[in-house]
């Protein structure tokens, strides 16, 4: 282990920083950053390709286990001071865990008889993306696809998925036209999830089969191009002068609905 950092100059740091801030910048590293232990715990479990592990010295003790299983997987393992730490920290109150890591080639996603799929087109809140990606994997949806979104490097999103995005399989796909195509050579019966009430009724509707439900921009919705062009249109009905969800709660709702 190297003698404590306390410069904010330190080229770790500074390239820590850009990642954390910069969606182009990590594009060109090819690497992303995640902050707190329970999260830096599940990249290392799954072996998700930690370069560089930063340690406050106040969170050194706590964190033994942590460092030992980075230096057995040749991260590279730094100390920092604790104002290094709070400075570089995108929480209120930090762990004093940080860490650098590759992202991962994104494969295409293997279409299944039955399989479900969830599809965000234009979603770009990341804390909604971080909770759609924790959620499809509690609930066991066989893939996300992902379609001119937020970053799914964004630290926000990171954060919020809680160490699913290292078990849940995701794929990115920003050309619409290539989407459909692969939809449809994968087997799958594509459904806009929409706000009208002549729709069909999540309720009702029932999925067999591969299934592909489209999820779209928190204020704007699929764009009506977009929702014309799949096999249905489905929607959640709601009681009273309510008439929309959060992104996130609706995508919870329709992927319990998908996995019944």
């Amino acid at each position: 282990m190297e003698n404590i950092i306390t410069s904010k100059d330190n080229p770790v740091i500074k390239l820590y920083q850009k990642l954390s801030s910069s969606k182009k910048e990590r594009s060109e590293y090819g690497l992303f950053v995640l902050e707190g232990m329970r999260i830096a715990e599940d990249a290392l479990k799954e072996d998700s390709g930690i370069t560089h592990l930063l340690v406050t010295v106040s969170a050194r003790e706590k964190a033994e286990e942590l460092l030992l299983q980075a230096d057995l997987r040749n991260a590279k393992i730094f100390v920092i001071s604790n104002e290094l730490g709070s400075r570089i920290s995108s929480t209120g109150t930090t762990q004093g865990i940080f860490a650098i890591c590759r992202i991962p080639v994104r494969r295409q996603i293997q279409f299944t008889e039955n399989g479900r799929y969830i599809v965000l087109y234009g979603l770009q809140d990341p804390g909604n993306m971080g909770m759609i990606i924790r959620t499809a994997d509690a609930l066991g949806i066989d893939g996300l696809i992902l379609s001119g979104s937020c970053d799914l490097y964004n630290p926000k999103v990171i954060r919020s998925t809680m160490g699913s995005v290292f078990r849940t399989r995701i794929m990115i796909e920003n050309d619409t036209e290539r989407l459909f195509a692969l939809l449809k050579n994968g087997g799958a019966e594509t459904a806009a999830s929409v706000i009208d009430k002549n729709a069909e009724s999540i309720n009702s509707c029932g999925f067999t089969g591969c299934q592909a439900v489209f999820i779209g921009n928190e204020g704007s919705g699929l764009p009506k191009e977009i929702s014309q062009r799949c096999d249905r249109r489905i929607t959640i009905p709601m009681n009273g002068t309510i008439n929309s969800l959060n992104a996130a709660m609706a995508a919870g709702i329709i992927m319990w609905e998908l996995k019944k």
